[in-house]
């Protein structure tokens, strides 16, 4: 396959592409806005293994150029409770904290060290546009997740890069950043998204039958039911 920066004129984007529901609506949505799709996914060592065998499906699904799978050991620092398999995955609610603790699902500089992957690899293809399903209304307030992180970030794209040097802006998008998880699933749907395909929990078992109990299957459970859609997951 080639990739060489001139080798097409559509317009090309990077998308960071984990297997769940916001992921890959970020990428059907990318490919709404007419780019060529080169989606981006992370073994970094997660609980949750199943969600790349997702998003495998998904990338071939919505038609992405090209999926690559980049291996990283973030099981080597831990301090997450998905790369450490000595920290529980929580049971309860966010919606049921009175405090501002970040949970122990965050997992240190994962969005950052994702993007600047996500960024070397646009560079190399001559793409100046990175896709990103982080969203600051349903989450569990990582601090990643937020708009000052990716108005920051897109600063050091083009500061950190030779083709910020010479003169090219690269653009992340969020187009999930300030919508409810019912408003992604709508959303999601009307791209052509089947959800079925996608796992979001974050103990997810070998064939990708959800928990029902995290926090991630509790904002995806109440986001179908908002929606008024059928929730197609599988629950173990």
């Amino acid at each position: 396959m080639r990739v060489a920066a001139d080798a097409k004129l559509t317009p090309r984007a990077v998308v960071l592409l984990s297997g769940g529901l916001d992921s890959a609506t970020a990428l059907a949505v990318a490919r709404r806005d007419g780019f060529e799709c080169f989606a981006l996914s992370f073994d970094y060592g997660q609980r949750h293994r199943s969600e790349l065998d997702a998003a495998a499906r998904v990338a071939k699904a919505l038609g992405a150029f090209a999926h690559k799978v980049v291996t990283l050991d973030l099981r080597t620092i831990g301090g997450s409770a998905l790369t450490d398999d000595a920290i529980a995955v929580p049971q309860r609610s966010v919606a049921a904290r009175t405090d501002d603790v970040i949970p122990v699902t965050y997992v240190p500089a994962r969005n950052t060290v994702f993007l600047a992957i996500a960024l070397g690899w646009a560079e190399v293809l001559g793409a100046r546009d990175l896709y990103i399903g982080v969203n600051a209304v349903d989450y569990s307030g990582y601090p990643d997740c937020r708009p000052e992180f990716i108005a920051k970030f897109a600063e050091l794209a083009s500061l950190a890069t030779r083709a910020g040097a010479e003169g090219g802006r690269f653009a992340v998008h969020t187009p999930l950043i300030a919508l409810a998880k019912h408003e992604i699933v709508r959303l999601g749907s009307t791209q052509g998204v089947d959800y079925a395909m996608t796992v979001s929990c974050y103990q997810a078992d070998s064939e990708g039958r959800a928990c029902g109990a995290c926090d991630s299957c509790r904002f995806r459970k109440e986001g179908f039911a908002a929606a008024g859609i059928p929730d197609p997951t599988r629950y173990a």
